[in-house]
């Protein structure tokens, strides 16, 4: 078993559901989260993040159209088989995503050479694939955290599902 943070800022113009389907989708993505993981409920996920269940829904659902997740009755939300050929982006979405960026950055005070350089600093840098050690709740700046705990598919069903 290993656990992943995800992380919620209530503050961000970002909507909770697309952050959360962003950072799974990353995570997915860069194999943070392997073929046949499982993911934890909406229900639970929600509660864990002090969201409406709804907004975790919402997520899975995109994250599912996109063919990153399959949910099965009776087997819960696993991690789906990528593609073999890369992925594509939505540009529409890294345009927004860029923006959303920039402005913050922009109210820290940083100049575009600072945001370029932490961009290129970001893209160089090796993605975090160690277990995150996380705890659930708010860090007093609308931010919250909820750890995503899976399990590897087994030849057999699991005792949870």
């Amino acid at each position: 078993m290993s656990e992943r943070a995800v992380r919620v800022d209530t503050t961000s113009q970002v909507p909770p559901y697309e952050q959360i389907r962003a950072q799974l989708a990353a995570l997915i993505r860069t194999g943070g989260l392997g073929e046949g993981e499982r993911l934890p409920t909406v229900r639970q996920l929600a509660a864990d993040l002090d969201l409406a269940p709804g907004t975790v829904a919402r997520a899975y659902r995109e994250l599912e159209a996109a063919g990153l997740i399959r949910t099965r009755r009776g087997a819960g939300t696993r991690v789906a088989a990528l593609p073999s050929e890369p992925y594509a982006h939505d540009a529409r979405q890294l345009g927004t995503l860029a923006r959303d960026f920039t402005s913050a950055a922009r109210a820290l005070g940083a100049g575009t050479e600072d945001i370029l350089t932490a961009v290129r600093n970001a893209l160089n840098s090796e993605p975090d694939t160690a277990p995150a050690a996380v705890h659930s709740g708010t860090d007093g700046a609308g931010t919250t955290e909820a750890s995503v705990k899976v399990t590897a598919v087994r030849h057999r069903l699991e005792q949870q599902t």
